[in-house]
């Protein structure tokens, strides 16, 4: 292991005298981006800060557009930003009249440069905020803001960071699909915001990670020493995310998760292999859990006239979700590249048969190649349609598998241990000389 393991609290000799090596804390959580269908993020916060709260703590959590969905015992405190990136006007300029704080006025400034604001503009914003209520709070918790604004709250509050994976794949992946110079400038000039965060981190007490594969990258990207960072898988909840036997599998049918149409997702790539698939002669229909937007995939879905073929679902419960899979006879991650990848363990913890990727940590997560996942090439239509092909005429391999994978991950992630070892880590810091003075100062001793 190239990192440090977990320590847990009742073994640190420098707990601070007066603070319960066991007891609950009061935790500030912070999301500038939270909702559940905005992505891993809003599902990672929704279910982390509840089970934070089943194991007794106190957890506020400090969130932009869109807000989080949250247990009823959780405080939900809004930042509100000018929302330049909402469902139905994204990228739109404000009105004058909407301008209400120096922070808004720093949002539309960075925006104005071409670069994405919402990090910089949210650790402002909280920054001002949690400030003056230091006293009030143990620990700070950033769910991969790592704007300025936090750097300069940890001087204050004793703080931890999960960073999911390095954004810098994202840009990479991003410039590699652009059509021309001018559109690569333009989307390097728009992830500049990584420099940030990666300074940002390199300076963080701790960083947590969710798999072995986004700790190398973290450290090879952005620079981010590796006895700074600490595993702390995240979760499914094996009794929501449970297979339906009830329900019929329909023929044919996929599903797949896309919270945006980017490159990094993989969704063109699924579309191109259900094209090939349909020329075939196959019936093959596809669910997109995630909302139609303009890009690739649209266009394909256009070019191709496959709006009846395809449906897009978005804003049902997590139970809907759980049908949903009930009724594929597939699920599909075509990802290019994933820290992590919560689509693929909620739809493994179902028993549908996954096919997935070799991108980033997918592996890593999927296990074994024709033991609890179908395997393919990241990036490559022909193995992705080849896999997707072996699978549906396959249905003895796909209930092994099915059952295989649900196995894999009741045994490996629930959402009560990813927070078992993340308060291991909040004891840890919390035990570090300089955030015993925070502490100290804070009247929290």
């Amino acid at each position: 292991m190239i990192y440090p393991p977990v320590t847990h609290a009742d073994s640190l000799p420098g707990m601070p005298k007066g603070l319960d090596p066991n007891g609950p804390l009061r935790i500030a959580y912070l999301t500038y981006r939270g909702k559940p269908h905005v992505g891993g993020q809003g599902v990672y916060t929704r279910h982390l800060t509840k089970a934070l709260v089943d194991l007794g703590h106190d957890v506020e959590v400090f969130g932009g557009q869109p807000y989080p969905v949250l247990d009823e015992r959780i405080t939900l405190t809004k930042l509100p930003s000018l929302d330049l990136f909402n469902d139905h006007y994204p990228g739109r300029f404000p009105a004058f009249w909407e301008f209400k704080t120096r922070e808004d006025f720093l949002e539309v400034g960075v925006f104005s440069t071409g670069v994405f604001p919402e990090p910089l503009a949210f650790s402002a914003r909280v920054h001002r905020h949690l400030v003056p209520r230091a006293g009030e709070f143990d620990l700070i918790h950033d769910n991969q803001c790592l704007g300025w604004g936090i750097k300069k709250l940890e001087k204050v509050i004793p703080t931890i960071v999960t960073l999911h994976h390095p954004i810098t794949r994202d840009r990479a992946l991003e410039m590699k699909a652009a059509p021309n110079l001018y559109k690569r400038l333009s989307i390097g000039r728009w992830y500049s915001f990584v420099k940030m965060q990666g300074k940002v981190a390199s300076q963080m007490p701790r960083v947590v990670v969710v798999s072995e594969n986004s700790i190398n990258d973290i450290h090879t990207d952005m620079g981010v020493d590796l006895d700074r960072m600490r595993l702390v898988p995240v979760g499914v909840d094996p009794d929501l995310f449970t297979p339906l036997p009830d329900v019929k599998r329909r023929a044919g049918r996929l599903i797949t998760t896309a919270s945006a149409d980017v490159a990094l997702k993989g969704l063109a790539y699924l579309i191109e292999a259900m094209v090939k698939l349909r020329n075939e002669g196959r019936d093959i229909s596809l669910t997109i859990i995630g909302r139609p937007k303009p890009g690739k995939s649209m266009d394909l879905i256009d070019r191709y006239d496959l709006h009846p073929h395809i449906e897009f679902v978005s804003g049902v419960s997590d139970e809907r979700i759980v049908e949903l899979y009930a009724e594929a006879e597939l699920a599909v991650v075509p990802s290019l590249y994933e820290g992590f990848s919560l689509p693929a363990i909620e739809a493994m913890c179902t028993g549908t048969p996954l096919v997935a990727t070799d991108g980033g940590a997918l592996p890593e997560v999927t296990g074994i190649d024709g033991e609890t996942v179908f395997r393919c090439a990241a990036g490559d239509v022909n193995s992705l349609a080849r896999s997707i092909r072996q699978a549906l005429d396959s249905p003895e391999a796909r209930a092994s598998i099915g059952a295989a994978g649900r196995q894999r991950v009741t045994e490996r992630w629930s959402w009560r241990h990813c927070a078992e070892l993340t308060v291991d880590q909040y004891r840890e810091v919390l035990s570090m000389p300089e955030n015993v003075q925070k502490l100290e100062r804070n009247g929290r001793l």
